[in-house]
Formats: structure tokens, sequence, C-alpha cells
């Protein structure tokens, strides 16, 4: 850590040309080394690892005029000190665009920057040394000169017709504009009974997982081989990435992810540190490790959500809903990230507006813009809670302009159950979803007219209740029409290697990888009992990109619904050859016989016949006594890719009811309420609290979580003292219930269901404290919906 960190938060640094030292956050705990390269105060020997340590720019766009390194290299215990000169010597530039969005651009990127940095906190020199006090008291010894440049800090800046241009060359500030139109859009609006119309807000917010972004790269020279351990959710999208940037057969990389603590979408993405640390571990002929700290994070992870919408709907006098029209702006940062896009969000947006309700016609356009803030990318349901948002909010104000109850206005214009399959006007094809039987079960769920009754009541005392509800759709199970489409080496398929081991136990390497959200658990559950044995005698490995076969591993909500489709397809065969041994051993008929409890019985009766440990003894080590033909194979491969719809589009709805205090602005979550369909349910526990952990992430947007930065581009809330994240007190009881419509795409049957409960929960909130206010004429339009903004909303000030 260095300089932008030293001073008081929110205090912008003067822009002007000047030297920068580095000054790294002091760590008081830290060994410190003394005199003399490498000598510690201890007797400790020196480990092998070396650590990495970042000088970061503390302004938001300037030209680097000079960087002297020569004090650094000399510092006790450094081993190695970095500039982007260095490593663009063996990093070849990447560029964050897909094919498939036409006219995107997006400005070439290296680990560290040449001539000139585009976001405060942006790495600019690496220092490696013997530990990563080291490397940080070296980091204050990197003088840097800059010389300040325009700064794009907010949407209108950039938008500008006369505004600088963040890229030189390029015509404008726009990253990437897309534009839908369907149906009679104009007259539509000319001939409607009701125009309602929203300006909403979105603020940014980022991941704050539970684990920081990490990574131990190591470089053997000898036989031009890297292995990385690393905090990712796609090893393979990795092993790829650094196999052709840094020039290195893609067989000789290596990437081991185990089990990792979080990621949402924050660990997809490619970040120049760790990009920097592959190429630091090549020129120290070393293994490197960089840890993000939390400071580091909240410049460096991904940010998301930071959208500003302006939209109308046309509305007929009996509440339906006729046609839409949107204009999107999203803020991305500097550039597009790689190799998924920063557009790939707002794109999303336009594309899911509207999408549970039968709409006539619909209009929307999008514009990506760069900034000089950090990059903006894809984070837990993507663009699901901004479209969400201002379908519902849109939504309540049909259902006020036409004096019908909210749960009427939403009756009246789903899609119904019956209609499927159907397309919507934005393009997506949607299988089967089941948005009526939601919406009846949400309202019996929540026991509505009771919470009606209960708020006249409690408004008649001047206690202000609101409740809200959103309905939404998700795309989960993507087939490679997401991203190979686009040109993206990323998978949409999986890969499964099951085998039964010498003492009948059974070992599944799977492509599919673990960030907490029990894909282990979902995997082994599905092989024990598709194969037959117990799910105590099943090991399930993932995340190594040596020893499991490939796939695309975890986003998009798709670990059951095509990793568990590869593990049920491959225990099907599997379970097909153990039979078959078992035949030739009994000489049975494989049609005769089944596999239960890890024991071989007849299918007609029941009876034991012999044990799967005696299969696998007599496979491995007497195949002599089977008869001649017989294969006795207990390894088996297996890759699907789903190829029917292009998405398993999975469904639901949420209720909010909040309690708000007019007088502080605070707001009191009472209880929430999500009716969800992923389809197939395989672990009803696992559902359940994957749903309440994208509840609380939900709720953090809608009341809590916001990435604030000034007019100099400073991020003045970068710590965990400042960014507020939701804390079990605050939260509600949340209440979950299930409808099962199963794809017909696999044979499992199973959608996601890992942003069901970040896609409309904010959406629902927010109609849930606007329901609250609209006796006192008060509308949020913006969120978070902190106190300050109630208390605005209100008048207050």
């Amino acid at each position: 850590m260095n300089a932008p960190f030293d001073r008081p938060l929110g205090a912008a640094p003067h822009l002007q040309p000047g030297v920068h030292v580095g000054r790294p956050l002091p760590r008081p705990n830290a060994k410190r080394l003394v005199a003399g390269r490498g000598n510690y105060v201890t007797d400790m020997k020196l480990p092998r690892m070396l650590h990495a340590a970042f000088v970061r720019s503390p302004f938001a766009h300037a030209r680097i005029l000079r960087i002297d390194v020569e004090a650094a290299r000399v510092a006790p215990g450094v081993a190695l000190v970095a500039t982007g000169e260095d490593l663009a010597k063996l990093c070849t530039p990447w560029v964050g665009t897909l094919d498939h969005f036409k006219g995107m651009k997006s400005e070439p990127q290296l680990p560290l920057p040449l001539d000139r940095v585009t976001w405060s906190g942006q790495a600019v020199v690496a220092v490696v040394a013997e530990s990563r006090a080291a490397a940080e008291d070296a980091c204050e010894l990197v003088e840097i000169e800059f010389e300040d440049l325009p700064i794009l800090a907010d949407l209108d800046t950039a938008l500008a017709p006369n505004a600088p241009r963040l890229v030189e060359g390029f015509a404008d500030n726009l990253c990437f504009r897309s534009s839908l139109e369907s149906g009679a859009v104009d007259d539509l609006f000319a001939s409607a009974a009701h125009v309602v119309e929203a300006d909403l807000a979105f603020g940014r917010h980022t991941g704050v997982t539970l684990e920081p972004r990490a990574l131990i790269a190591d470089y053997d020279a000898s036989v031009h081989a890297l292995t990385v351990h690393h905090g990712t959710q796609t090893p393979f999208q990795f092993q790829d990435l650094y196999s052709r940037h840094y020039g290195i057969p893609e067989g000789r990389v290596r990437v081991a992810a185990p089990d990792v603590g979080g990621s949402f979408g924050v660990k997809l993405h490619v970040y120049h540190e760790d990009m920097a640390v592959i190429g630091l571990s090549m020129l120290a002929r070393r293994p490197v490790k960089y840890v993000a700290d939390r400071l580091e994070a909240f410049v460096s992870d991904i940010h998301a959500r930071d959208h500003r919408v302006k939209a109308k709907a046309a509305v007929d006098a009996g509440g339906r809903i006729l046609a839409m029209a949107v204009e999107d702006e999203t803020a991305i940062g500097p550039f597009s990230t790689y190799p998924r896009t920063s557009a790939v969000e707002g794109n999303q947006v336009i594309r899911l507006i509207g999408a549970p309700y039968r709409l006539e016609a619909y209009r929307a356009d999008l514009k990506v813009v760069f900034q000089n803030k950090t990059q903006t990318s894809q984070y837990r349901a993507v663009g699901h809670p901004i479209a969400c948002a201002v379908t519902e909010h849109l939504m309540e104000k049909a259902a006020a302009a036409t004096g019908l109850d909210p749960f009427e206005v939403r009756a009246r214009n789903l899609i119904p159950d019956d209609a499927y399959p159907c397309q919507s006007l934005t393009g997506y094809k949607f299988e089967q979803l089941s948005h009526e039987a939601c919406l009846a079960k949400l309202k019996t769920l929540m026991d509505y007219d009771r919470l009606r009754a209960e708020q006249a009541e409690l408004r008649a005392r001047g206690i202000h209740r609101g409740i809200g509800i959103a309905a939404f759709v998700e795309i989960t199970n993507p087939t490679p029409a997401f991203y190979g489409i686009g040109g993206a080496r990323i998978s949409a398929q999986d890969g499964a290697v099951i085998q039964i081991t010498p003492s009948g136990e059974v070992r599944c390497l799977i492509s599919v990888t673990e960030q907490g959200q029990g894909t282990e658990a979902i995997i082994g559950q599905i092989v024990a009992d598709y194969l037959g044995v117990s799910r105590d005698i099943v090991r399930v490995i993932t995340g190594d990109t040596e020893v499991t076969p490939h796939g695309g591993a975890t986003w998009a909500c798709r670990g059951a619904g095509i990793g568990g489709e590869t593990a049920l397809q491959a225990a099907r065969k599997l379970k097909a050859n153990v039979l078959n041994v078992a035949a030739a051993i009994l000489q049975a008929q494989p049609d005769d016989l089944d596999l239960v409890d890890a024991e071989v019985v007849d299918r007609a009766g029941g009876t034991a016949r012999l044990s799967l440990a005696e299969v696998a003894r007599i496979a491995y080590f007497r195949s002599d006594t089977l008869p001649p033909g017989t294969d006795a194979q207990l390894t088996v491969a297996h890759h699907f890719a789903p190829s029917g719809y292009p998405f398993a589009f999975t469904n639901g709805i949420h209720g909010c009811h909040v309690e708000v205090d007019t007088e502080t602005g605070l707001v009191k979550i009472l209880k929430h309420f999500v009716v969800e369909d992923c389809g197939r349910i395989i672990n009803p526990l696992l559902v359940e609290e994957q749903v309440r952990g994208g509840v609380v992430q939900g709720l953090g947007a809608a009341f809590f979580e916001e990435c604030r930065y000034d007019d100099a581009g400073q991020l003045v809330n970068g710590s965990l003292v400042d960014y507020l994240v939701p804390m079990s007190c605050e939260m509600p009881d949340i209440v979950i219930a299930h409808m099962e419509t199963p794809t017909r795409d696999t044979e499992l049957g199973a959608k996601g269901c890992g942003e069901a409960g970040t896609a409309a929960s904010s959406a629902a909130a927010l109609n849930a404290v606007n329901d609250a206010l609209a006796p006192l004429n008060a509308e949020l339009t913006q969120i978070p919906m902190t106190p300050a903004r109630i208390l605005k909303a209100l008048g207050a000030y």
C-alpha cells in the first residue's frame, strides 16, 4: 500500500507536477529486516518464497514522467523491483472486447502502466522482497514524478460533447453502445391511458469477499513451466491466459484453485497485479506471493452497478403494461475488463428489463462509459438487480396510476405459466417459467392481506411500514452463445472423471470449483445417488488444471445445472461398467443387476450378490479370472455442454416488509420473503442458504454499500471503517419457498440458484420503502437508501 491511503479519507491530492514517494500502510506486527540484504532480527532462515507489494498511483489520471527505483533496489531484503517496461518485455497486452459486441472498444492493457495512470490506486511499480514487510518498506523509497491529466470523475463529465478523451485517438468516451427496439413503441405511448416515468440511480459497490484476492506464482525456468496457486473461480480460464500472454505452452501451466473464500464474480477477471506476479516470478526465478489487503481490494477489486437509468412505461386503463422505453448509462472505469468485458452487465440490464411481463413493444439504449475510477465488471447477478428495480419500480407506478393493488397489477401483466415456450422482445428464449404460481405462493407466504390491514392500523398511529414485491428472471446454465460466440476462450462445458478405487471407494474429479457455495457437496450427492453408493465414500476433487478435466468452472450459476449434469452422466456410465464386470463375474445379465449401497444386487428381489469392493478387487488385481473380452474399465470421463436453449432461465418473486423511522431516516427490515424456481432441487438446504446469502448482498446494496468518490476521482470510503456491509443484527428473517420447473435440456433438470437472492431483493426493498413513505408524498429513486437520502426525500433538508 502507499500514499493514497496515508492521508485522511476524502482528502484529494494536489494534482500538480511533482514527485510521489510510495509509502505503504505501516504494519506494526510484521517482522522487519535490518541492514544487510536479507538479515532478519531473528535467526529464522530465509524462506524460498518471495513477496510482492505495489507502489500505487495517488492520482486518478496522470502522465508518468519519471520513475526512480534505485534506492528500492538496494533496500534490505529486496530481490527485484519491476516497472511496466520490465514486464512488457515478457507479457503481451490484452484488450477487453468481445467480437459480437459490435463497435466495442477499449485500450490495450499491460500488467503495469508504461506512460500514464488512469485511476487512483492503480499499481505502478512492483517490489519483490523476502517478506511483505520488506517489500512495503522498499516501496517507500520509490520516487515517481507525475503530471496531472484531465479527470473524468462522473458520467456527465465523460459524456459531455467537449469532454477530454480518456484514450487518445478514440472519438468519444464510450466503450460500447447498443440499441434495441421491437414493436410500435411510439404509437403505444401516444395512445396509452397512462405514461409512468422514473429516473433511477444505482451506487457502485464491490464484493468484499471473505478471502481477498491471492496468488502464488512459481515459474520453473529449467522446464519453462508455471504453477500458480490462485484464489480464482476459473482455473482453466487463467491457465489459458497465462499461457498465451506469457508464451508458455498451455500444458506447462498449472493453476490450482482449492477451496476459495467467496468470489461473487470478483475472482473471474484479469487484474493487473495478478498478471504482474506471473512476470515477477519469471524475472526472479523464485515463487512470488501476493495477497491484496483490504485497502488494496477496495481500489483494485472490480466494482459494479454504477448505473443511471431513465425509464418509462405505457399503461392502459386496465393496468396492462403495453410498452417500455429505457436509457441506461453505466460507468465502467478506464477500460473494459478482460476477458469477459465490462459491457456484459449493461447489456443484460437492457435485455432483462420487463422480462417477467407481456409487453407489446420495447425500446432500449445503452451507453457504457469510460471514467477515471476503479474498473467495474461482473458481480453476482450481473445486471439483474438494475433490470429488476427499473421494471418493478415502473410496475408500482402503474399500480398507483390505475388504483390497482401491487399483486393485482402484476397478475394482469405476468407471462402466463401456460404461455411457454416463448421469446422476449429482447430476444431471450424462455423454455418454461412459473411466474403466476410464484406470485400466488408469495401472497400466501407473506400473509399479505394481514400485513396490509396491520399497515393501515399502524399508519393511523404514525408508524410507517411498507410492503414491496419484485418479480425476476435469472440467467443460468449459459451455452457457448454467452462468450464463445464473441471469441473468448471461456468454456461453456464441464468435465468429470469418476473412478472406483481398488478399495471400492469413489473418486470424482470435476471442473466446477468450490467457492463456498457447496459444489463438492452437490457433486458428491449426485454421484453417490446415481452410482448407488453412500455419500461417505465419494471424494470430490476440484480446482486443479493438472488433474481435473477441462471446463468452465464457476460462474453464472452453472455449477449444478452443467457440472451436476456432467457428474450424473459420468456416474451413469461408470455404473454400467461396474454392472458389466459384475455380470461377468456372476455369469448374469447386466440388466438383471443393480448397485445399491455399494452392493451388487438382483434387480428383481434386491438380494445382495457381490460388494463393490470385491468387483474392484477382481478388476484391478485378478482380471485374469474374467471371461475373455470383459472390459474392466472402472474409470470413466464425460464432458457436457448444454445445447438446447441458450440459457436455462429461472425465475421467482421477492417480498420485503420494512418500517421507516421518519425522524431519523433509519429503516428496519422486518422480514424478507422469497419464492424461487431453480428447476430440480438437489439439496434444499444449500439452495436456501444460497438464496439467503444472495438476499443479504441485495439488501446490502439497497441500504448500505456504496463506493463513493470525490470530484478528483478519489475513493473516499475505501475501508471497512467507512464502507458499510450488512451485519447479521441488521438482517431480517428470510423466509423461502420453492417451485420446481425442471429444464428439459438436461436429465437432472437443475437450473441455477446462486443469484436468485440478489436479483430482486434490492428492488423489493426499494418498493417497500416507497410504499412506507407514500402517505408522506416522498419517493426514493436512488440506492443505497441511506438515512440521509430518506430524510432528503421527506424534505428534512
